[in-house]
């Protein structure tokens, strides 16, 4: 059957995938390539979260309190705010690395960048030497986050797509609980090696993506942009088809994918003006910055980073019981993620964001009302209730910024414009994570518990303008969505030379098949 226009445009690539019958795990090639992502590409994220607990763990560490001089304050800011900085000032160049060598270059660099850097940290002699390694680390994960993203995305069978890059971002809490639990592990060791083992683990991510990522075969959408189209035919083939040269789903979907990025092309200067060439573009633009913004600055640093001191707020000032209350909440933070991953094929995108922020707002409200029942009452109660807060505000978070971050990016952003998206992302993601983490151990120091209250007001605002900014993305192939904020015409040009491709495709194949069968005659 060949496809037409309207077929085409009526997500037809993406119905073809979700009527598959065959599920992934019973295909060879794509189980392979669904295996070796987790070491190559979805444990990238294990680095932030091994980095965030390395800060907050780190901080009830007496040997660590010791060397550094017992940090507070914007000391104790910089320290932990080191590695967003080095982060923001790698992003500039994550565009013309990824889009010029190719994901797998890109993620390679990143990961040798991070190993170099964790080294310095790991062996760090003062406090600077200490800031600067962090942000030797903050300057090379945007490359691997960046370009490991992109290649999931570009990568995975449309069926499984939004799991795998949903999963992305679960793998946070995999290298939070790992550096937690040997945090918790070297605490009674009562030398400075109790906080350097853990400095020197947070490299096992990287050493995993150097030795694993050239396993993974190539983006073929990058490989499509280089004219290297058989190249990318074969990897489509291979992964997607299962080998079969013949199959309905590749062909449209070699041919829509080859046929978008010409319609890209041909309208891309690929430089960082092409953010803003548009009204579309401009409004991607102004999602993704908003989107770095939310991420970090929904009252998730308070918690990852300085988690110590919130619990002092509420009476709870034994360090054994911190590590053991911090270790329990990123295991929790676990489970919430995946789960979170596994069900967002099953619900709408705004639906997903609205139902997060909305529950996020409710959580930071009645954590600060127990907060400052206790500090003035020093109520038991609202003590123990601020604890459970606490761990509510897991599965909210969860729900829109950690499971929907990547998916939602990579499908908004067309492929050309795809890499400076998410490194836009990343920037105020960062950006808004350094003024985090040097804000709020002063802001809890002045005014305590009611600095939450800012956080209140603005998850609020947020929550509005999830409301009136964030398009529905669900439901659609990632050619299809290129075209989300452009008038019809470019949607209707793009699906009717697919249409074109595919049935020349099919017509090819029928007189392959033809010519066979008379040979055989």
């Amino acid at each position: 059957m060949v496809a037409g226009a309207s077929d085409v445009g009526d997500n037809y690539i993406h119905r073809l995938a979700m009527d598959d019958p065959v599920p992934w795990y019973k295909k060879r090639h794509l189980r392979t390539m669904y295996l070796l992502l987790f070491p190559c590409v979805i444990g990238i994220e294990m680095t932030s979260g091994f980095d965030s607990q390395i800060i907050n763990s780190a901080q009830l560490l007496p040997a660590w309190k010791h060397y550094f001089g017992n940090p507070t304050g914007a000391y104790n800011g910089i320290l932990a705010s080191a590695l967003p900085l080095g982060s923001v000032i790698g992003l500039p160049l994550i565009p013309l690395v990824n889009d010029t060598f190719g994901r797998r270059w890109c993620i390679m660099f990143g990961s040798w960048v991070m190993v170099i850097g964790t080294l310095i940290q790991g062996f760090a002699t003062n406090g600077p030497m200490y800031i600067v390694a962090r942000g030797i680390i903050g300057f090379g994960l945007p490359y691997a986050i960046v370009a490991g993203s992109c290649l999931i995305g570009e990568l995975g069978y449309p069926k499984e797509r939004p799991i795998l890059t949903s999963l992305f971002n679960a793998c946070y809490f995999i290298g939070a609980i790992v550096a937690a639990g040997c945090t918790f592990g070297t605490q009674n060791i009562e030398n400075d090696w109790s906080w350097r083992i853990p400095s020197l683990l947070q490299m096992a991510p990287s050493l995993l993506q150097i030795a694993f990522v050239f396993f993974l075969p190539e983006s073929p959408r990058f490989l499509i942009s280089k004219d290297r189209f058989e190249d990318a035919k074969a990897i489509l083939i291979k992964y997607h088809a299962e080998g079969n040269p013949q199959s309905e789903f590749v062909m449209a979907e070699i041919a829509e994918i080859r046929t978008t990025l010409e319609i890209e092309m041909e309208h891309s200067k690929r430089s960082w003006l092409d953010m803003v060439r548009t009204a579309g573009m401009r409004r991607r633009l102004v999602i993704g910055s908003l989107l770095g913004l939310f991420t970090q600055l929904s009252g998730n640093v308070v918690i990852s980073y300085f988690l110590g001191d919130v619990l002092k707020l509420i009476g709870y000032t034994d360090p054994s019981f911190q590590t053991k209350y911090n270790l329990g909440n990123q295991c929790w933070s676990l489970v919430c993620g995946v789960s979170a991953a596994l069900v967002v094929m099953r619900f709408r995108r705004r639906t997903m964001y609205l139902t997060g922020i909305l529950s996020i707002l409710a959580v930071y409200v009645s954590w600060t009302i127990c907060t400052a029942v206790f500090i003035q009452n020093q109520s038991d109660v609202a003590a123990k209730m601020s604890l459970f807060w606490i761990y509510a505000y897991s599965p909210a978070y969860n729900l829109c910024f950690n499971a929907l971050t990547y998916t939602y990016l990579i499908e908004i952003f067309p492929y050309a414009q795809r890499a400076r998206g998410i490194a836009i992302f990343q920037f105020w993601g960062k950006a808004a994570q350094f003024f985090g983490t040097n804000v709020n151990p002063i802001g809890t120091q002045a005014i305590g518990w009611k600095y939450l209250l800012t956080y209140c007001c603005w998850i609020f605002v947020e929550a509005i303008l999830i409301w009136f900014l964030w398009p529905e993305t669900s439901g659609r192939s990632l050619e299809e969505l290129a075209f989300l904020f452009e008038d019809r015409q470019a949607l209707e040009q793009s699906t009717a030379v697919a249409s074109k491709r595919t049935a020349m495709h099919e017509e090819e194949s029928e007189k392959h098949v033809a010519v066979i069968e008379a040979e055989k005659v």
